[in-house]
């Protein structure tokens, strides 16, 4: 059956991941579009300066302290979604963090945890959010990356998370929109390298500040393909030009496309030492909870 989807204005959209980065920027243009949100992230007070932000510029939206990790607490998120608006139109899995390292020096819990969040918070959020669409319609929209094909030195663990997110969502949307013929839309966002606080919030097992290799996109283009796919059912968006280079090399030239990723592992460190190794990997980070990163490097140096 054809899916059909409200218009932002009219709708009810929980976004998972909104303290910062992408997040952010898909709930500070929804709030523009009129939409009502439920923000969800583990950063209490980041949330809930946006919501009262957006509250107090006319919008609608409450913030709620949510571990993806943790398939209680996104039960809870869809609950107080529906308590406070009484359903739920469309569902962003948007949360995930970074990792920086080699795969034969990556701790293997740490690998494991990564995993915890970035594929298993996509499963909890899904099978929270699908009973609730499936009642009157909706989108369930999945933000993977362009690694979810491809894939990277220094983040191959990352790039397995996004691969397996892929899978999931494919095989989700066959079952869902195509067995079931629920009215239910289902997106992979696959964005390209994005100017957002995400390499200082991952996990950096090498001696260097992270930073993402350029051209990066702006976290808006990002968000404005969130928005079009929670209005119009789409089955897949590539962001950014590079997500579509690379993404079509790693399928029809996949020997060129190592020989050019091994030249990018150098470019991918600021020329400095790590600034907090750590990352939020482990718990929400109390800075970098805006829309873009941050600047790096040492004497205005990027890589070496």
């Amino acid at each position: 059956m054809a899916v059909k989807l409200k218009k932002l204005a009219d709708q009810v959209m929980v976004i998972t991941g909104a303290s910062s980065g992408i997040g952010l920027a898909t709930a500070e243009a929804a709030a523009k579009k009129g939409a009502r949100l439920v923000l969800a992230a583990r950063s209490g007070g980041a949330l809930d300066d946006l919501a009262n932000r957006i509250n107090a510029e006319g919008g609608e939206a409450v913030s709620v302290v949510c571990d993806v990790t943790d398939r209680d607490q996104v039960d809870r998120l869809a609950e107080a979604a529906v308590a406070r608006f009484g359903r739920i139109d469309t569902w962003v899995n948007n949360a995930g963090i970074g990792m920086w390292g080699r795969l034969d020096e990556t701790d293997t819990d740490e690998a494991k945890r990564l995993f915890d969040v970035n594929f298993w918070g996509v499963v909890n959020g899904s099978l929270a959010a699908l009973p609730r669409l499936k009642e009157q319609g909706g989108a369930l929209i999945n933000v993977g990356s362009e690694v979810s094909d491809a894939y990277l030195p220094l983040q191959g663990m990352y790039s397995a998370t996004k691969h397996a997110m892929k899978g999931y969502t494919d095989a989700l949307r066959v079952e869902i929109e195509d067995v079931d013929k629920a009215p239910v839309s289902i997106t992979l966002i696959q964005p390209t390298a994005v100017d957002t606080p995400f390499p200082q919030h991952a996990r950096n097992f090498t001696d260097r500040e992270p930073m993402l290799p350029k051209p990066m996109i702006e976290p808006k283009q990002v968000a404005d393909a969130i928005l079009h796919a929670a209005e119009h059912p789409t089955r897949d968006k590539a962001v950014g030009a590079g997500s579509l280079i690379n993404t079509v090399m790693a399928s029809v030239a996949p020997a060129l496309a190592d020989r050019q990723l091994a030249k990018m592992a150098d470019q991918m460190h600021y020329d400095e030492p790590p600034r907090n190794p750590d990352g939020a990997l482990h718990g929400a980070s109390a800075n970098s909870t805006g829309v873009v990163g941050q600047t790096h490097g040492t004497g205005g140096k990027e890589p070496r």
